[in-house]
């Protein structure tokens, strides 16, 4: 069996992944409204807080890659296109976070920079799906020695 400190990672990031996937379903009402005319609910606080914690947590795994790949394996970027991918996100997941701090923060009627914070976050969202494919492999790879 390997070694559980090679669960916590994945688990992490699959978790903020599929956090991330329904932030997007609440997401696109706010486009819908915004950029389409249509009159729905959106639920901002669930919005907010659910991805505060996604973006959060796909930071931390990113620094946690790097920390678990430089100790274990005395190198950074050693998995190849997972390392690379990973390294795509971390923008989008910056600009996301911080583009979604600053609208929480200062609320007004906006239409430019919550598509820019959507089309980031949709991005990163892509990315972190490509994340599981390539992890998986990493995980062969690396962990079973497959």
């Amino acid at each position: 069996m390997a070694n559980i400190k090679f669960l916590i990672h994945p688990v992490m990031q699959l978790s903020a992944t599929t956090v991330a996937c329904y932030v997007l379903l609440l997401g696109l009402e706010r486009f819908r409204s915004l950029h389409l005319g249509r009159t729905v609910p959106f639920n901002r606080g669930r919005h907010v807080l659910l991805g505060k914690i996604a973006l959060s947590v796909w930071l931390m795994g990113f620094f946690g890659g790097l920390y678990m790949v430089k100790t274990t394996w005395y190198g950074y970027l050693i998995t190849g296109l997972h390392g690379k991918v990973g390294a795509a996100m971390l923008p989008a997941i910056l600009f996301g976070l911080l583009s979604g701090l600053y609208m929480d923060y200062k609320k007004q009627k906006r239409k430019v920079l919550p598509l820019l914070h959507g089309l980031s976050n949709l991005c990163a969202l892509v990315l972190g799906l490509v994340q599981i494919v390539t992890g998986v492999m990493v995980y062969n790879s690396f962990v079973l020695g497959n």
